[in-house]
């Protein structure tokens, strides 16, 4: 089981919004799988995906993981997502349209779901 501080959830609850209906992506820092930050990294934001270049996030021990929008409901890993999932970070979060506490889903490198639970600092 993953746990995530509340208030990193509501900033990427307010990112995914704010970029709607493009995708938003973003890295996680955290350790001892406690979600503990937003990392923001270069990546390109489209209508149906988003990508980063590997060469330009910082060698930063503390990236666990990805997250990702997706503009429509759906909040499973598209094969392209597993594909990412697999190269890098132990915890990857997509959360789908309409963007709430009740709409993302955590999974590991492999793309298998796993337990997420919402934290207060």
């Amino acid at each position: 089981m993953h746990r995530i501080k509340r208030q990193v959830l509501e900033s990427i609850i307010m990112a995914a919004k704010n970029v709607y209906p493009l995708e938003f992506f973003s890295m996680l820092g955290g350790r001892n799988k406690v979600i503990e930050e937003l990392v923001v990294v270069p990546a390109t934001y489209g209508e149906s995906f988003s990508s980063y270049r590997l060469d330009l996030v910082p060698f930063d021990s503390s990236i666990i993981g990805t997250v990702h929008s997706h503009p429509s409901e759906e909040n499973y890993p598209s094969d392209a997502d597993l594909e990412s999932f697999s190269k890098f970070g132990e915890v990857h979060l997509i959360i789908g349209h309409p963007y709430n506490f009740n709409t993302v889903r955590a999974f590991d490198n492999k793309g298998r779901h796993v337990t997420l639970r919402v934290v207060d600092d």
